[in-house]
């Protein structure tokens, strides 16, 4: 078969994102392990090694030395094991995941946030996402990365954010306890906030919310005569492992209409933001997540075999590698799985579809109502 000229040029950016990979993980390895740098919880894991992670890992392959993460180290304190001492003095956030139900999973952040929206920023067209715009944040509020994540993306954009008040823990609480009748109300109370907001004159233009409050505030507009573009919103951020290709559909032809852009996402505390390709009509509204190496990776594997990326199309479950010189975290099994996608031109590395829930943990994981 004869190779083209675009073939071997993409060829050249697949080399060159491994190679920038792999020199990125050498480089974050030396941060961590090292005396003088180093994370005091990865300088006392590595006294236990038989071997040096410093002198044997050179590239991304590499890590796989290391056994997998395990969630329940960042379980509890203290804390400030985690901050790397090359970054002592600086003042830290803390952002839980989890919680529902006993100690929340912790990680500690200094810039990491505000340099993965930043990245994200790049993505966003501005046609729909005008610089200097006004934004509501209509998401989980509290001790969380997202909310303090968008206020960023918004503030880096020249705007100003504004932000309702959503605790999803006691939402799970109700969706465990079924009272329905007290989720809806508590859905109906995150909605009348961002309406309020919106009618209060604030040029309000960009919008970040989860599938599920995109759904009921279009729906309550509605009732109200207008929609979302009626109230002056042309780009909407939106995340949650609700985004199917038919969610996807219904949300662009029915919810929002034309003149209304949607770009979803797929991030947690842990990874930041994977973009999504373009979603289309032709695409059959598939959507195609991609990490954004070199800080973050995501491989889908083999559900017997945590350490066998599965074949491209094939279902496994979401490992998450993350390297940051805030964070280190080396083969973490999230509670997703999905289908492996192939490089794309923008992001010539390995992708995921078909996010969705663990199998194993499907039947008790809560999606509310965000």
């Amino acid at each position: 078969m004869k190779t083209t000229a675009a073939g071997l040029k993409f060829a050249a950016r697949l080399q060159e994102a491994k190679a920038r990979l792999d020199a990125h993980v050498r480089e974050v390895i030396e941060w961590h392990f090292s005396p003088e740098t180093g994370c005091p919880f990865w300088l006392e894991f590595a006294s236990k090694l038989a071997w040096s992670p410093r002198n044997e890992i050179r590239c991304f392959e590499d890590l796989k030395k290391f056994p997998p993460f395990e969630d329940e180290w960042l379980r509890g304190g203290p804390v400030r094991r985690w901050v790397p001492k090359g970054l002592a003095g600086q003042p830290i956030y803390i952002f839980e995941t989890g919680g529902t139900t006993g100690v929340p999973k912790s990680r500690v952040a200094m810039q990491d946030f505000r340099i993965d929206y930043e990245m994200f920023s790049e993505t966003l067209p501005d046609e729909y996402f005008p610089r200097g715009a006004n934004w509501l944040m209509l998401g989980p509020s509290g001790p969380r990365r997202l909310r303090l994540g968008v206020e960023h993306l918004c503030q880096y954009r020249g705007g100003i954010c504004f932000c309702i008040d959503l605790d999803p823990r006691w939402v799970i609480k109700l969706i465990k306890r079924g009272r329905t009748q007290e989720l809806e109300i508590y859905k109906a109370h995150v909605i009348e906030q961002a309406i309020t907001v919106l009618n209060a004159g604030h040029d309000i233009r960009c919008l970040f919310t989860t599938p599920k409050l995109l759904e009921a505030l279009a729906e309550e507009l509605e009732k109200q005569g207008t929609s979302v573009k009626g109230m002056g919103i042309t780009g909407i951020f939106a995340g949650g492992t609700e985004f199917t290709p038919q969610y996807t559909r219904f949300a662009m032809e029915e919810l929002l209409g034309e003149g209304v852009y949607m770009t979803p996402t797929y991030g947690n505390t842990l990874m930041g933001l994977a973009g999504s390709k373009p979603v289309s009509a032709e695409d059959g509204y598939k959507i195609t997540y991609y990490a954004p190496q070199p800080r973050a990776v995501i491989e889908v594997v083999s559900f017997d075999d945590c350490n066998r990326v599965v074949g491209y199309g094939e279902t496994g479950r979401v490992r998450l590698t993350t390297l940051t010189r805030e964070t280190f975290i080396p083969g973490f099994l999230e509670r997703d799985e999905g289908e492996r996608e192939p490089p794309y031109e923008k992001y010539p590395w390995d992708g995921i579809s078909g996010v969705r829930p663990f199998r194993q943990f499907a039947a008790t994981t809560t999606v509310g109502v965000y």
